[in-house]
């Protein structure tokens, strides 16, 4: 029982032939629909429900929601429950209401951003089908990404005032949504303030992380690849189509994964991952990291950190 994967996450986009262009052509998404009011629905080949990308044409970037898919129908009331009793306000929405979707909830974690949970979506398979099936499908574009492997949501955290939404972000997916915590910085002069968390319910590092800083927004979302040479051919797409790159190749200290961040036409940040990092086990300890050491687990190969990365991001709602 319970919350199983992440479904999809739906970003706002300036300009769809130039958002197009960059999910199609440079990430290698396939498209799946177009609705009247001009959002696009994408998926990865290795997906199998209908869509795990939902554009949206809008005058500004950032989310408009995310959405994790739960086993089965009857979780749903579950989770009603457990919502409610934690005192944040959730709606049943009809089927339809997620385009290609069940019923679903509706309700805001308590960073503010925008969550649904849902347990049917139209199943369209794989572009590999599961019937004696190649290792890839012919004709992939761009990077060839297999799948939205997971988002990083900033929260506001402040300190001086006492307000860490990591901290109660986190504490909800907890308690309510069982996610397991795999990885926490820790900063502040007693090294007890949650400054950033990743959570799993799968056996990836992470199914969502959480950073925080001065406004709630969309820092990430990520999308998964094989290995590291996977990672590098990506790099060269993006060279060729001139995208805007955030971070080099690179490894991750947290999660062990190999990355690259870069930006989307309407400046929202995207990241390829690869390699499965360490198996997320339920008795797994949780990975710890130091104010100190935060420069190595973000940017292990140079230590370093880059200011921009936190501190440049685009709304969520």
């Amino acid at each position: 029982m319970g919350v199983m994967r992440i479904g999809h996450i739906n970003i706002r986009v300036l300009d769809m032939d130039a958002a197009l262009h960059h999910y199609e052509n440079v990430l290698g998404l396939l498209r799946a629909d177009r609705d009247g009011d001009g959002n696009v629905y994408l998926r990865g080949w290795d997906e199998w429900d209908k869509y795990s990308v939902i554009l949206s044409p809008s005058d500004r970037a950032g989310m408009n929601h995310i959405a994790y898919k739960v086993e089965s129908d009857d979780d749903l009331d579950v989770f009603r429950r457990r919502i409610e009793a934690y005192g944040v306000e959730v709606e049943e929405c009809p089927a339809g209401r997620l385009p290609d979707c069940g019923r679903s909830l509706r309700f805001h974690l308590p960073s503010g951003h925008l969550m649904y949970l849902y347990a049917q979506k139209t199943y369209v398979g794989k572009a590999v089908s599961t019937t004696n099936p190649e290792p890839w499908p012919d004709g992939l574009k761009g990077a060839g990404v297999h799948w939205l492997d997971h988002a990083l949501l900033m929260c506001e955290l402040d300190p001086e005032s006492g307000v860490n939404k990591v901290e109660e972000s986190t504490a909800f997916m907890q308690d309510v949504l069982d996610f397991k915590l795999t990885e926490q910085v820790l900063v502040g002069p007693d090294g007890d303030i949650k400054a950033a968390t990743w959570l799993a319910r799968t056996s990836t590092p992470h199914d969502i992380a959480f950073v925080g800083g001065p406004v709630k927004g969309l820092h990430h979302c990520a999308f998964f690849l094989d290995e590291w040479s996977d990672v590098l051919k990506a790099a060269d797409v993006m060279a060729k189509n001139k995208v805007k790159i955030d971070v080099t190749p690179q490894r991750h200290g947290i999660t062990r994964g190999a990355t690259i961040y870069f930006f989307d036409p309407s400046g929202n940040r995207n990241e390829t991952f690869a390699g499965l990092g360490y198996l997320a086990q339920p008795d797994m300890p949780v990975i710890t990291w130091t104010e100190d050491e935060l420069g190595r687990g973000i940017f292990y190969h140079t230590g370093e950190l880059n200011e921009a990365f936190t501190t440049v991001y685009t709304e969520g709602a």
